[in-house]
């Protein structure tokens, strides 16, 4: 069984571990992220990685911050990895799973598009007939298509804790008005563009989350990753049905299995079956292929 990845560079300081990723300082105004092979469900890190997922990861958000440059400016610095990573093993280690990114202040929310109703978003629908207080058409069915997408977003909990789905009118008290204004529309912009492009490709969006930060002139940046398998849902458009949770291409395999068992979603997780852990890895790769490939 592989060991828990954790990045270990001798030559930048450690200012931080997420869920997935390990944060290093380059100098004082970049970063250096990388993408482990970490895999976090139901907002904990499970015990073992999902091999290879770090640069999945890194190149599919690269393939979109290349696509969205066009909407919005991203974090990323003109910086390749091997001019602050110079030790040859280290460099190695990393793989593709690094970027250099400017550092910005971040957002305290993350911006979560729906276009399909599944998830959080199906439960509070069962309850209420809305989804962080926006109202939906009644007679829905899990994973319908919504009738276009809808913002909706959480708080960004610390880790260890989860996140909370908040309606608009919460994120104008944190940003005020003209901020989230900004982040719902852009958000909305991005995944519509995309979610369009990864149709063509066979993939549904079902949903996704962004991440934004602002620079020393308070201009609104893309920053984290980008529609990625660990940020997003994605099904086969070709099994897809309405009515019953799709079968998808992201880390979804792993929470349905995490569902089978009696687990309260708190830390430690579980350990997982070699079988599970081998076929999320060819699914994330599945994905890759799909949306970047000509």
């Amino acid at each position: 069984m592989p060991a828990l990845y954790q990045s270990n560079l001798s030559s930048l300081p450690l200012i931080g571990r997420g869920k997935v990723r390990d944060i290093y300082a380059v100098g004082a105004d970049r970063l250096l992220i990388v993408a482990t092979d970490r895999l976090s469900a139901f907002d904990v890190v499970l015990p073992q990685p999902i091999p290879g997922k770090g640069e999945v990861l890194t190149r599919v958000s690269h393939f979109w911050f290349a696509r969205t440059a066009s909407l919005i400016p991203n974090h990323l610095a003109q910086t390749p990895v091997a001019a602050v990573v110079t030790d040859p093993a280290e460099l190695a280690q990393l793989g593709d799973r690094a970027m250099v990114v400017r550092r910005l202040k971040p957002l305290p929310v993350e911006a979560i598009v729906r276009g399909y109703l599944i998830g959080s978003g199906w439960k509070d629908y069962q309850q209420t007939g809305r989804v962080c207080g926006i109202a939906l058409p009644s007679g829905l069915r899990q994973a319908d298509q919504l009738p276009e997408p809808i913002f909706t977003p959480s708080t960004k909990a610390e880790l260890g804790d989860h996140d909370e789905n908040v309606d608009f009118d919460h994120i104008v008290n944190l940003l005020g008005a003209e901020l989230a204004g900004q982040v719902r529309d852009i958000s909305l912009a991005i995944y519509t563009d995309c979610a369009a492009y990864a149709r063509e490709r066979g993939i549904l969006i079902a949903d996704t989350k962004f991440e934004f930060g602002l620079d020393d002139q308070g201009r609104l940046h893309l920053i984290d990753e980008v529609l990625t398998p660990d940020s997003s849902r994605f099904w086969p458009a070709d099994q897809y049905r309405p009515g019953t949770s799709p079968p998808s291409f992201d880390k979804q395999f792993v929470r349905d299995y995490l569902e089978t068992l009696d687990w309260d979603k708190t830390p430690p997780g579980p350990e997982l079956p070699q079988t599970i852990i081998e076929r999320t890895a060819a699914k994330y790769r599945e994905a890759e292929q799909r949306l970047t490939q000509p």
